[in-house]
């Protein structure tokens, strides 16, 4: 059975005051009979479209440090607390302060482990490529370390929690890792296996990705760590009449 539930979720407030548009009091007056074109919105005019000059972006906040020993794998369920957003004159800045105000602490320097699927190597020695250019070392599963140094970027090989130790989760306990990637195919096996680096990362306050985007933001985001402005509401609504 399919729920058809339309309803104004917590994206609503956030799409607002990204475009300077009260969407539930503009949805409210429309469904009382009032057009489009006798509401006045942002600047005293009729609201519209609204394409800004900046960027946002929306992330969700979850409280798996709540839960020792808990998977904090992503799936189908509400696992979110709450949402914040960051907002910046490129998308890398605005991932950057979105990440910052959900509690997720970005290196600015150190090593990064990265194990993803086979799909996902391909982007992966890219991501690995610009991290290196910003100073970073990379350590990476016997795969995923393959195609990373067939791309020309220098890489060490650590073993998979399931090939013995010292392994991933190893290497997080003792601190030898600051930021983590990782990826997996959706069988028990692989999933099982993570799950000790997912824990370890956690527990040992280690920021990690589980996705590709998501790490390819959070690498775009690292670009902007001595870049950061502070852009208040009032400044980014400014910024959209002219």
């Amino acid at each position: 059975m399919l729920e058809v539930n339309p309803r104004a979720s917590r994206t609503v407030p956030y799409v607002s005051k990204a475009t300077g548009q009260s969407l539930a009091k503009i949805a409210a007056r429309c469904m009382a009979g009032q057009k489009l074109a006798q509401q006045k919105g942002l600047g005293g005019v009729a609201p519209k479209e609204v394409i800004p000059p900046y960027f946002t972006v929306k992330e969700a906040v979850f409280p798996f440090n709540k839960f020792p020993g808990v998977d904090p794998v992503l799936g189908p369920e509400m696992r979110s607390t709450g949402e914040v957003m960051g907002v910046g004159a490129t998308f890398g800045e605005a991932m950057l302060k979105s990440q910052l105000g959900a509690g997720s602490r970005l290196p600015t320097k150190g090593t990064v482990v990265i194990t993803v699927k086979d799909n996902d190597k391909a982007r992966a020695a890219k991501v690995a490529a610009d991290l290196h250019g910003m100073g970073f070392a990379i350590v990476a599963t016997k795969g995923t370390a393959a195609a990373i140094a067939a791309a020309g970027t220098p890489v060490k090989v650590v073993n998979k929690v399931k090939d013995g130790r010292p392994h991933i989760a190893d290497m997080i306990k003792a601190g030898e890792i600051q930021l983590v990637f990782t990826t997996v195919d959706e069988t028990r096996t692989a999933i099982a296996d993570s799950r000790y680096i997912r824990t370890a990362a956690l527990a040992n306050r280690v920021t990690y990705y589980t996705t590709m985007a998501g790490c390819e933001a959070a690498t775009e985001a690292l670009k902007h760590e001595e870049d950061l402005t502070v852009v208040s509401v009032q400044e980014m609504h400014r910024q959209l009449l002219h």
